[in-house]
């Protein structure tokens, strides 16, 4: 546990220290999540759907355009309120923080860094 922390924390830092090591997200990709997502809700299966919805999320906040970037925050702001598990939690925070710096809202990417390390300290 201790080493995932510490893995955690160096992200971070790296995160903040302009080695940018977060992907890149094409827009074929993108696609292929929406795709996912409209099949999920055909099949009427609601964790699917979910599960579908937050990789659509990560695809959208590591767009290379701009648009996409803001529709992934929006998406995963809208979403943040339905967040019942802490990890879900963490992990929504976590690609707003990613989004956030992809469009250069860098003092909101660090709070909501900081809010996931608190939620990733109290599980």
């Amino acid at each position: 546990m201790d080493a995932k922390i510490a893995q955690f924390f160096d992200s971070v830092g790296s995160f903040f220290s302009g080695n940018d090591k977060i992907p890149w997200c094409d827009g074929d990709v993108i696609a292929g999540c929406e795709r996912e997502v409209r099949e999920a809700t055909d099949a009427g299966s609601e964790d699917l759907q979910k599960e579908c919805l937050m990789r659509l999320s990560w695809a959208l906040v590591h767009s290379r355009q701009t648009e996409d970037v803001q529709r992934g925050i929006d998406m995963l702001e809208a979403s943040l309120e339905n967040s019942a598990a802490p990890l879900e939690e963490r992990e929504k925070l976590y690609l707003l923080a990613v989004g956030c710096y992809r469009i250069g809202d860098y003092s909101k990417s660090r709070q909501l860094v900081d809010r996931c390390i608190e939620v990733s300290s109290n599980s």
